[in-house]
């Protein structure tokens, strides 16, 4: 990490929080009107036991009085100890073992079946890699409660993640780019006010039971990396709304590059291999996305990632 990226991340932090203070400021009473709650946070992880603790621990960090945070985490078959170890250090935490070929979304799903018989006011969506900060729970209800004082019970609320090097946005709220390139997503800046979006990234994600009770799970279809994408569109589709908390609520890294579908000095065949994957963008469930929410030129969307890459140029 250079100074330059140092003072960077150190500046974006302060931003941050001096955002979310002039918010809390603006509505300081609205936390009283989603207390007292019940919350059940949902996570998957598979081989990650430190990033899984460390998540844990920020997430216990995050404690309101009031609110009541039930963990449900699915281990998807780790050979690292990842269980054993939540179990040792945090003994209330619900640990369901997967067959180790659940993915995101099969692992979401069965946290999601796990929660909902005890009727959470909210359920959140947590990836185990983020390392959220004390205060991110305190904003998204805040958030909630100011869409709900405005006539909006109905609304998802994503929170913001920044890379923990550089503070630059990694994931949160995204808008199509375009009208026409429909299933092209751009993400969306955090500023000190809610904004509204198309959908979200499942990293950090608030569904009150006004949403979940209408949407429910996260589609079969989608193994790993579009079922977050297709939950937001559906629930704008159902009549609800997609929002974006103030400011950055967590830390977490992007995917890198290198040795992915995105990497150039890889052959064309080798690159199309593995966007095929299950984890980055198999045809049938991209294909099926496109279908639902791309409209009339559904097909040539669908069809658009993998001749760009055939041409030799960056998916979009």
């Amino acid at each position: 990490m250079t100074a330059e990226n140092s003072v960077s991340a150190a500046r974006g932090m302060g931003h941050d929080a001096e955002r979310y203070r002039s918010f809390a400021r603006a509505n300081a009473d609205a936390l009283g009107a989603v207390v007292p709650a019940t919350i059940s946070a949902l996570l998957t992880c598979h081989n990650r036991r430190e990033q899984t603790l460390a998540c844990l621990e920020s997430l216990r960090a995050t404690a309101i009085p009031g609110i009541t945070i039930d963990v449900h985490l699915v281990d998807d078959a780790s050979n690292d100890g990842t269980a054993e170890a939540v179990a040792a250090a945090y003994p209330d935490v619900e640990i369901t073992s997967g067959p180790g070929d659940l993915y995101w979304g099969g692992g979401m799903r069965l946290a999601f079946r796990r929660a909902v018989p005890e009727n959470p006011d909210y359920l959140l969506w947590l990836n185990d890699d983020v390392v959220v900060e004390r205060d991110a729970l305190e904003r998204l209800l805040v958030t909630y409660a100011r869409l709900c004082a405005e006539g909006q019970p109905r609304s998802i609320v994503a929170g913001s993640t920044r890379d923990p090097l550089t503070g630059t946005t990694t994931y949160g709220g995204v808008r199509r780019a375009s009208r026409l390139r429909r299933m092209a997503f751009a993400q969306v800046a955090p500023t000190d006010a809610p904004q509204s979006c198309d959908t979200m990234n499942g990293n950090v994600v608030l569904v009150p039971r006004s949403v979940y009770s209408v949407v429910g799970n996260i589609d079969e279809r989608f193994t790993h990396a579009m079922g977050d994408i297709d939950y937001g569109l559906r629930a704008r589709s159902a009549g609800c709304q997609v929002f974006l908390a103030p400011g950055h609520v967590g830390t977490c890294s992007g995917n890198p590059r290198a040795g992915t579908y995105l990497d150039g000095t890889l052959s064309r065949r080798e690159r199309l291999r593995r966007v095929a994957s299950p984890k980055v963008l198999p045809f049938a469930e991209w294909a099926a996305l496109c279908r639902r929410h791309g409209g009339r030129l559904w097909p040539a969307l669908a069809l658009s990632p993998y001749v760009r890459m055939m041409a030799g140029r960056r998916p979009r």
